[in-house]
C-alpha cells in the first residue's frame, strides 16, 4: 500500500515537471497546448479517499499555476474535476469494482478511452472558459478546447499504453 503512494508521488512530480518544462512550450498551430497533468487524476485508484483526491487535484493545479504564473485557473479546473471524479468513474466503470482498481488501458480499453475523453474535455472546457471569462470569443475558445483535447487525449492514451507495455514486458 505504501509503495502505491510512492508511485503516485513520483507520477505527480513527473507530470508536473513534464508539463512545466516541456509541454507548456508546445503550441500546435497556435491553438493546441497539450495538457498531461490531468493524467494523475485518471490513474488514482478507484477507492481513494475523496478528500485525498480533491486535495491532490488542488495542489496539482496550484503548482501548475505557479509555474505558468496563472492566478488559480488550473487549480480551479483540477479541483472541480477531482471533486466529480467518483461520479465520473461510475459512468464508465461497473460499480462492483474493488477499491484498489486503477483505470487504465489494460483494464478496459474502451472504458478508459471514454473516461479520458470525458475528463480531458471537462477539464479543458473549465480551464479555457475560466481563462477567457467571457463568451465574446466563444468560437476561438471552442477551437482551442477541441484542438488541445485531441492532442492531450492522444498523449495520455499513448503514455498509458507505453507504461502498460513496459510493465508487461518486465513480467515476461
Amino acid at each position: 500500500m505504501k509503495v502505491r503512494y510512492i508511485q503516485e508521488f513520483l507520477l505527480f512530480i513527473f507530470l508536473i515537471l513534464l508539463q512545466a518544462i516541456l509541454l507548456n512550450r508546445i503550441n500546435v498551430f497556435g491553438f493546441a497546448t497539450p495538457v498531461l497533468y490531468i493524467y494523475f487524476l485518471l490513474k488514482l485508484p478507484f477507492g481513494r479517499n475523496p478528500f485525498y483526491v480533491i486535495i491532490s487535484g488542488f495542489v496539482l493545479g496550484l503548482i501548475i499555476d505557479i509555474f505558468l504564473n496563472t492566478p488559480g485557473m488550473n487549480a480551479a479546473a483540477t479541483t472541480i474535476v477531482a471533486t466529480f471524479r467518483k461520479p465520473i468513474l461510475n459512468l464508465f466503470y461497473d460499480r462492483e469494482i474493488f477499491d484498489d482498481f486503477v483505470p487504465g488501458i489494460n483494464t478496459g480499453t474502451s472504458q478508459f478511452v471514454k473516461l479520458t475523453v470525458f475528463v480531458v474535455l471537462l477539464h479543458l472546457t473549465l480551464l479555457f472558459f475560466i481563462e477567457s471569462f467571457t463568451m465574446f470569443n466563444a468560437v476561438s475558445t471552442i477551437i482551442r478546447i477541441i484542438a488541445s483535447s485531441l492532442v492531450s487525449i492522444l498523449i495520455i492514451i499513448s503514455l498509458d499504453v507505453l507504461i502498460y507495455r513496459k510493465r508487461t514486458g518486465e513480467q515476461s
